[in-house]
């Protein structure tokens, strides 16, 4: 989906398709360790369901691709997919997708009394303090991040 105001290099991806048929993989309903191993524990296979599990409100629910470095340290990197709601209320903390002054992209939004700052998670980037002057609007709130590990 291309949304006619966005800058031409921005990709967005609907999820919220109602007719799609849903994808369940095998899921083992046990832990796994991260630490020490342990012993080989029963399981049980269920089905999990991608959509199921990471979209709440599928008809207010979109997908975007990260590109650039200034979230690095929340773990979302450049070409990640973030999962984004927009029906979700921004609250101070939360990582958001906005449009700033015709520019798309995902910051975490600190909101003291009425101003807003957003703030990239990487010590390269400064800062961004919205003026009342902007033309800001938020997107949504990132409810997942979907990057390879490989």
């Amino acid at each position: 989906m291309k949304h006619p105001l966005l800058p031409k290099k921005i990709q967005i991806f609907t999820i919220c398709n109602e007719n799609a048929k849903s994808l369940s993989i095998p899921f083992f309903n046990s832990v796994i360790s991260a630490g020490f191993p342990s012993p080989a524990a029963d399981y049980v296979e269920l089905e999990l369901d991608f959509n199921s599990l990471l979209v709440e409100n599928p008809s207010s629910t979109f997908c975007v691709k990260v590109l650039g470095d200034s979230m690095r340290d929340a773990n979302i990197l450049s070409g990640d997919i973030l999962v984004v709601d927009r029906s979700i209320h921004a609250k101070s903390n939360s990582i958001i997708v906005a449009i700033l002054n015709g520019d798309f992209l995902v910051k975490r939004l600190v909101i003291e009394g009425n101003k807003y700052s957003l703030v990239p998670e990487n010590n390269k980037y400064s800062t961004i303090q919205v003026n009342p002057s902007d033309d800001f609007e938020i997107w949504g709130i990132v409810t997942y991040v979907i990057h390879r590990t490989r």
